[in-house]
């Protein structure tokens, strides 16, 4: 009965206008005042920040700070893929026929999450991971190869939240919300990088300027407030590292996988 409640509550404060006033407030100069509160409260290291807490304009401003140069070295060479973000693990495997299964006990098809694109095809037999921000982590988005960016699509939709709760008792919330792809081709292949959305995420923003050749690690993309990246890797392009399971901590530039020709 309480998981039905909550699920109520969520459905009805999943409307993009609620979004867009959050996300006003977290932009306004008054809401500088609650960095330091939000800092304590999700154990930010605040001397990891390229300024000092007190040089950001609002909690929008703080949220998507950038970090100090060197604190994120991008590991390994040119085949290796790297993690966009500072993350957790919530879902990986192969994909088996165009469906991503068992993230979080749902399985989710290509078609929704890519909104029935034509270059879902590349896919079908792929790889995907599922990287879930939560409010401690640092929101700038990096590209895990270098390559050409080949499409940009933006694909209107839901802001569920994307946390445990949202992902177990929502239904198929990756596919649901708010998005944006960025289809990038590499020496090996084409990978996807999905951004999703999320409740109290007013929206979700690319660089500017930004660049149609992207480097390992350069910058891509940033989430006002926390959310989720969806990687999606071409058939038969990408063995993922050994160790790396659900539940695992990233942090952005570490090794995800070799890419490899098919």
């Amino acid at each position: 009965m309480a998981k039905r409640f909550f699920r109520l509550l969520t459905e009805l404060s999943s409307r993009k206008s609620i979004s867009r006033l959050t996300g006003s407030f977290a932009k306004s100069k008054a809401s500088r005042r609650l960095i330091p509160w939000f800092a304590r409260t999700y154990g930010i290291r605040v001397e990891d920040a390229e300024k000092h807490v007190r040089e950001y304009a609002s909690l929008n401003d703080f949220f998507s700070r950038r970090l100090k140069p060197g604190l994120r070295p991008i590991a390994g060479d040119a085949d290796i893929a790297v993690s966009p973000v500072d993350s957790l693990i919530t879902g990986m495997g192969p994909i088996r026929e165009g469906q991503l299964l068992q993230i979080k006990g749902q399985d989710y098809t290509l078609e929704e999450l890519l909104n029935e694109s034509p270059r879902l095809v590349s896919y079908t037999d792929g790889f995907f991971m599922v990287l879930y921000l939560s409010p401690t982590d640092y929101h700038r988005i990096h590209s895990p190869v270098a390559g050409k960016i080949l499409e940009k699509e933006h694909i209107p939709g839901k802001v569920y939240p994307v946390n445990d709760f949202g992902l177990v008792h929502m239904k198929r919330v990756l596919s649901r919300n708010e998005r944006l792809v960025t289809y990038i081709r590499h020496d090996y292949g084409e990978l996807a990088v999905v951004k999703v959305g999320a409740m109290n995420v007013s929206s979700i923003q690319y660089v500017t300027p930004l660049p149609n050749c992207l480097t390992r690690g350069g910058d891509l993309a940033y989430f006002e407030f926390g959310s989720t990246v969806v990687l999606l890797f071409e058939n038969g392009t990408f063995t993922p590292r050994a160790d790396l399971e659900t539940g695992m901590k990233l942090k952005m530039g570490e090794i995800l996988g070799l890419l490899h020709a098919k």
